[in-house]
């Protein structure tokens, strides 16, 4: 695979896909902003963030009114993106006070994935997805901004987290490592051997294998590589789909338990939304894969041609719809497979029907407002995400 041995490319200029489609660009920026500052500072039941005491703040899963590394790590992202220094430490330290796991004996270093609004703990352990955007947020904001003291030096704290991630369950460090050692695999949560495609950032660790701790850059250069394979086996050759979990051979994950939501989690589902955006985001930071990009076009032929843009089911991969089971977050999956559209313009293709395809979703996107109501958190977190992507405003620093 030709792009197991590609790096990170450095940039100084990002698409504008919106500009490229003929949106004016002084409208792009505003709409960017106004995205962002509906999310931090918007009235009261459109906003996700709030202020505690004089220099902390959470944003808040408004559809289960906890707060978790999910939201906080992605809104520290955001924040960098944009420029917002304030809130992203704000955010920082309601994170390093509430959620940062202390236990010497166990998994220290990691954060707990879920917690009251008061900041009380919910969950009992981390979630693999928080502990990277943190990471990479963090590093992005020692690059901007420069670190500060203590919990402020972002970039000690990025390379602490990392360092977490891989080392802990070695002799003297008490827990589980995030990733299988032995494949390069992100796990799904610490204590289980199969993984969510969605979890997979090879553009992050491609930024990882520079700034991480000198010993552990090798590794996660070949997490990148392994991250890109995996990617192509569990996402489905014709539809693009993938599975919320599947395992390390990348087959969905089929049991059903308690423990993980006594629900099917074989399925194009919510956390499956993402993967597409990740794949555009590799395309934007490290150079085209023409073998994920094909991940992108099968994803928007499927919805555009087969679904007619239809985006309120659920489906097997292989694109079997899921009978009675609605989408609950169809503005979230508009969103990505708009994003996703950057993979497909990236990877320079002549196909007209794949141009289509994608000018459509982004389209789609612009054309459309933010999610309001209880369940708005996961889908305005991704819109965000994309709206930065497409407008150049989601880059390396």
């Amino acid at each position: 695979m030709k792009s197991a041995t590609k790096s990170m490319k450095e940039k100084k200029e990002y698409r504008n896909i919106f500009a490229e489609l003929g949106y004016d660009k002084e409208e792009i920026e505003k709409r960017v902003r106004d995205t962002f500052n509906n999310i931090f500072y918007g009235p009261e039941g459109e906003r996700l963030y709030y202020d505690v005491d004089d220099d902390m703040g959470f944003i808040t899963d408004t559809g289960n009114d906890d707060v978790r590394t999910e939201g906080q790590s992605y809104a520290m992202m955001m924040c960098v993106q944009m420029n917002d220094k304030e809130k992203f430490d704000r955010i920082w330290k309601w994170t390093k006070t509430y959620m940062w796991m202390r236990n010497p004996n166990w998994n220290k270093g990691y954060f707990i994935w879920s917690c009251a609004l008061n900041g009380d703990p919910l969950g009992q352990g981390p979630a693999p997805d928080g502990e990277e955007y943190f990471a990479m947020a963090l590093f992005l904001a020692s690059h901007r901004w420069g670190d500060g003291e203590g919990i402020f030096a972002y970039s000690k704290e990025a390379r602490d987290i990392l360092s977490a991630c891989l080392h802990n369950g070695e002799p003297e460090r008490f827990g589980e490592p995030m990733w299988n050692k032995e494949n390069h695999l992100i796990k799904f949560i610490t204590n289980v051997e199969f993984s969510d495609p969605s979890y997979h950032l090879p553009h992050f660790y491609e930024c990882f294998a520079k700034w991480a701790d000198v010993e552990d850059r090798p590794f996660w250069k070949k997490a990148a590589e392994a991250s890109r394979e995996y990617l192509l086996k569990a996402c489905h050759p014709v539809t693009g789909l993938n599975a919320e979990y599947a395992h390390y051979d990348g087959r969905p994950y089929t049991r059903v338990d308690m423990a993980y939501g006594n629900q099917r989690h074989d399925w194009f589902y919510s956390d499956a939304y993402r993967t597409v955006a990740n794949i555009a985001m590799d395309s934007e930071w490290c150079g085209s894969d023409k073998s994920l990009a094909g991940i992108a076009m099968n994803l928007l032929k499927f919805f555009e041609e087969t679904q007619g843009g239809d985006l309120t089911g659920v489906f097997e991969i292989d694109g079997t719809v899921v009978e009675g089971v609605p989408a609950k977050h169809s503005i979230g999956l508009m969103a990505t497979n708009a994003e996703g559209a950057l993979a497909v313009y990236n990877s320079g293709t002549t196909d007209a029907k794949a141009l289509e395809n994608a000018e459509k979703s982004v389209r789609r996107l612009w054309e459309t407002p933010l999610r309001t109501g209880k369940y708005r958190y996961y889908d305005n977190c991704l819109y965000l995400f994309a709206m930065l992507a497409l407008s150049g405003n989601y880059r390396i620093y």
